[in-house]
């Protein structure tokens, strides 16, 4: 998954991938709704997402949630901890996941040992600093239905690069206050947007998968423009 992941953003050679692939990890199974990484936390390593779903959040003091990111195999969600060594947000499974755990001291030698790695890992932070100005700018300005759409183009896109997503439809192992949580919404709220986009007949939701009907029409919706992706490879 780390080898798709950086050959997505640029062509890695044979020498690159066998390093990568040689890195020391711990691979753990973990269930729903467990905490990777916390707030205040000082951790020695990275956590790469194999299998399943995560976020990263943090919790104000009555106890409401906000969640600032989802994150798919692949991901990399606390790589910032490299160098910041201080945690100022928590990370955490949102379905059974499997993680491997890589140390800061044989990242910080893969990336010493080769530049170019080390560029494509700060063009990830880079596009990761994109993805969180759409997320303001959709808490800030867009519309319950238009923030939902977009959030629903953007992780089919996502998904879509890794190889987990095709034909427009993908799973999605999210809850109504997950979706709430991120997007700033109640629970009935986002119940009700959900309706209407079914009720447009734009997608579908229904045992924990997504379907899009009419692409075009629901990326039109909410003005989704996948620039800030800088996906090298996509087909929608």
């Amino acid at each position: 998954m780390f080898i798709r992941k950086l050959g997505g953003a640029a062509r890695l050679s044979d020498e690159e991938r066998e390093a990568i692939a040689h890195l020391p990890v711990t691979v753990r199974p973990l269930g729903p709704h467990q905490d990777i990484v916390r707030e205040k936390d000082r951790p020695s390593q990275c956590c790469l997402l194999l299998e399943g779903w995560a976020c990263r959040y943090q919790l104000l003091s009555e106890g409401k949630r906000q969640i600032f990111s989802f994150h798919i195999p692949g991901d990399i969600p606390d790589l910032q901890s490299l160098h910041i060594r201080v945690m100022d947000h928590n990370v955490c499974t949102l379905s059974s996941a499997v993680v491997a755990f890589i140390p800061h001291e044989a990242l910080l030698d893969l990336t010493a040992a080769f530049p170019a790695i080390a560029a494509i890992l700060w063009r990830d932070t880079l596009v990761d600093g994109a993805v969180f100005r759409a997320w303001m700018t959709g808490l800030g300005r867009r519309t319950a239905c238009e923030a939902v759409a977009h959030l629903f183009c953007e992780l089919y896109l996502k998904l879509q690069a890794m190889g987990l997503a095709r034909d427009y439809a993908y799973r999605l192992p999210l809850t109504q206050l997950d979706l709430g949580d991120a997007l700033g919404l109640s629970n009935v709220h986002v119940n009700r947007t959900l309706r209407e986009l079914r009720g447009k007949d734009l997608i579908t939701l229904h045992g924990g998968t997504l379907e899009i009907y009419k692409w075009q029409e629901l990326a039109d919706s909410c003005d989704f423009d996948p620039a800030y992706l800088h996906l090298e490879r996509r087909t929608a």
